[in-house]
């Protein structure tokens, strides 16, 4: 297997310290602090633990409190709200350092039939008509720390192929909104569970950024500080991360600071599989330079 995917495999598989309690370690990927899709994944990796696998998650609401420390570990509080007939909740607090740095609720829900319809995906390219890795040279790669080189390194768990490339060091205005084909690098298992908790880590990328676009701002910039405020992911039918699937994401509003960006994730048949809402913080300093 993948050496990545293997490792976030293992990040996503959390030691049980009791019934509920759960704890989980760290990936440094490039990011300063414990990448948000990190928290979101295994938060969600450890609510499903306490619910009967019959029930799906249908959607994960949360909101980022603090700033994770990859440095050490992270413990998992799950609170068994309510299993009803059809549906179930659990709430989850994310512990490090004494302090809660994440808090978020799930609801699970027993499969049934119903009434089905959805809006059609967008018209874009095949990812494999579509260029791998950045839109950097290598020569401005090479210029970049070493944690932003990983960051931005194709050799990771997830593929990413961008419909509209565009260059984060020398960004221009561009409309927002975004498509990127992504899948993990190798072939899992069919637990519905663990694509689940993957679909959360990966859902992080990308999606706020979309707010940055109209700006011809980027976070590569000394000047601009970006993080997550709050998540939402709402999974409409089953799914496989490790084959393509298509991130669309718009950005409806920035405003004080925080930009709003919303995605639907399809798969390469046109199935809309998901969706998910962001807010982040996005502060631009223009005495830094």
């Amino acid at each position: 297997m993948h050496e990545k995917v293997a490792e976030l495999l293992d990040l996503v598989r959390l030691e049980r310290i009791e019934d509920t309690i759960f704890r989980g370690q760290s990936r440094d990927i490039g990011t300063k602090f414990v990448f948000g899709g990190q928290v979101l994944g295994q938060a969600l990796s450890a609510a499903q633990r306490t619910v009967d696998r019959a029930r799906i998650v249908h959607s994960m609401h949360a909101y980022f409190l603090r700033a994770g420390d990859i440095e050490h570990p992270i413990v998992y509080l799950v609170d068994q709200t309510r299993d009803g007939g059809s549906f179930s909740a659990r709430r989850v607090t994310a512990m490090q350092h004494g302090q809660p740095i994440f808090v978020a609720s799930a609801s699970f829900h027993l499969p049934e039939s119903g009434p089905t319809h959805q809006l059609s995906p967008p018209q874009v390219p095949m990812p494999e008509d579509l260029p791998e890795g950045t839109n950097l040279s290598t020569e401005e790669l090479a210029r970049l720390p070493a944690k932003v080189q990983r960051w931005l390194s194709k050799r990771d768990a997830f593929e990413f192929r961008h419909v509209y490339p565009r260059n984060e060091l020398y960004p221009t205005k561009q409309p927002p909104y975004q498509q990127i084909w992504f899948r993990l690098a190798d072939r899992i298992d069919d637990d519905p569970a663990l694509h689940h908790a993957l679909l959360a880590y990966a859902s992080d990328f990308h999606l706020i950024g979309t707010s940055t676009l109209p700006h011809a701002i980027s976070y590569l910039q000394p000047n601009v500080r970006m993080a997550s405020l709050d998540h939402a992911l709402w999974f409409h039918r089953p799914l496989r991360v490790d084959e393509w699937l298509l991130y669309s994401c718009d950005s409806p509003s920035m405003h004080d600071s925080r930009g709003l960006a919303r995605g639907s994730i399809y798969t390469r048949d046109g199935v809309l599989v998901a969706s998910s809402a962001q807010e982040g913080m996005v502060r631009v300093s223009p005495d830094e330079r």
